[in-house]
């Protein structure tokens, strides 16, 4: 058995509300909902390690209020659900992967152009 603390400082309701797979064969990553902290963090499944994190407080898009649920679809794409005020489904289309440049990625705006 392996555990792993997320965010330990974080008081209150804690900091891992849900968690998802990622959808390659081996199932590589896990994304675990922190709704305490508002952000959605993308982990190692095998070592527990922390890769990355993406989202901020707030009601724009990639921005979250209290998420709650995630969940990932056949073609990797990711979705979350908010609870308290927040009230909405966000999806988060899957582009691949890639190298990670930033421990904390912030809020995931849509690209320029619209999309």
């Amino acid at each position: 058995m392996k555990e792993k603390s997320i965010a330990p400082q974080t008081k209150g309701t804690g900091s891992v509300w849900d968690i998802a797979f990622s959808r390659d064969a081996a199932q590589k990553y896990m994304y675990v909902a922190d709704g305490m902290n508002m952000k959605v963090y993308v982990v190692d499944r095998q070592s527990l390690d922390v890769l990355t994190s993406f989202g901020d407080g707030g009601r724009q898009p990639g921005q979250f209020y209290a998420v709650h649920s995630v969940a990932t679809d056949s073609k990797g794409n990711l979705y979350t659900t908010e609870t308290y005020e927040g009230k909405r489904v966000q999806k988060f289309d899957y582009k691949g992967t890639g190298a990670v440049t930033a421990m904390n990625k912030g809020v995931v705006w849509p690209a320029k152009g619209g999309k």
